[in-house]
């Protein structure tokens, strides 16, 4: 395994603790927070194709080991497109994308790409057979249509979605019925965690991935405030909870690469005068305006990272 810290932010220069035991074990780190200031939140085509370029141009070494990245918000979540088509390169698929969020990011977005998007653009490379979506909890599954899904997804197969805990989702048109979902009567009704029950959950989601190959992306939104502290809403799942999944996943499957965003950090935007507003009005909306304790957050997300890298280490092994 090949561990990398991505600085997009300054989220992991707040941790020290833990980049001092990454470094310990080998680590290296790509410094990308210019790029981080244009892409942050979405990125227009040549924004994000410039970082892939920079991305590929730092991603060396020994490309049959596996990389685990980490990569401070949840805010650059569409990175996990261009470090799964990375991924793919250096391990052929087919491979299935497990995805741990309180957010399903399946808008359509045109030019560019936003971290509510990126799986639409991770499902067109050809080795990627599936997408699975673990952990939502989050109001955008009501009325899913309005908000930009690309619902045609579920219809299709590519994706499954597993929310923890939601009610049914209001739809006009008809996407039959899925792995994740029943629909009728103008609903999606969706198969949850917590109706299916957290140690049921686990064979449930071990038999729903019929590749050998795995990549895991975390989003540490999907858990409880107790255990992450982020720039979004959060979920109801416990980190120990989400370590067992990964575990569990690790004994039946080979992890080709893993990703880890979800760290707080103050929201920092280049470019012209309207991309600055649009997006300080985004997540006016979207986001939490009570700016979080630094000392707890510090704290609650570097121990969470600790986790991770224990689990996802002896995972990729």
């Amino acid at each position: 395994m090949q561990l990398l810290l991505l600085h997009l932010d300054d989220a992991l220069e707040l941790q020290p603790d833990f980049v001092r035991a990454c470094m310990r074990t080998g680590a290296r780190q790509i410094h990308a927070e210019d790029h981080g200031q244009v892409v942050r939140l979405w990125g227009n085509q040549t924004a994000i194709d410039a970082l892939a370029g920079s991305l590929s141009r730092q991603m060396v070494g020994d490309q049959k080991k596996p990389h685990l990245c980490f990569m401070g918000s949840g805010d650059f979540h569409h990175v996990t497109a261009l470090l799964v088509a990375n991924a793919l390169e250096n391990h052929p698929g087919p491979a299935t994308l497990i995805h741990f969020d309180n957010h399903p990011d399946w808008v359509h977005f045109g030019n560019g790409m936003h971290c509510g998007s990126w799986i639409n653009r991770a499902l067109q490379h050809p080795g990627l057979e599936k997408i699975v979506t673990i952990g939502v909890c989050s109001d955008d599954l009501a009325n899913p249509e309005r908000k930009g899904a690309n619902l045609s997804l579920l219809q299709q197969g590519q994706l499954e979605l597993y929310p923890y805990s939601h009610a049914p989702s209001r739809v006009r048109k008809n996407y039959g019925n899925g792995a994740s979902y029943e629909q009728k009567n103008g609903v999606l009704s969706w198969k949850t965690i917590s109706d299916i029950g957290e140690d049921n959950f686990i064979d449930q989601l071990l038999s729903r991935i019929t590749t050998d190959a795995v990549y895991l992306t975390i989003d540490k939104d999907v858990l409880v405030h107790d255990d992450a502290i982020t720039n979004w809403d959060q979920g109801r799942m416990r980190l120990p909870y989400v370590l067992s999944l990964i575990t569990e996943i690790s004994k039946r499957h080979r992890i080709i690469g893993a990703d880890v965003t979800g760290d707080y950090s103050t929201p920092s935007y280049a470019g012209n005068l309207w991309t600055r507003f649009t997006k300080r009005a985004e997540i006016f909306i979207d986001q939490p305006h009570a700016t979080p304790d630094p000392v707890l957050t510090t704290n609650i997300n570097s121990a969470a990272n600790h986790a991770l890298l224990e689990v996802l280490s002896e995972a990729m092994a």
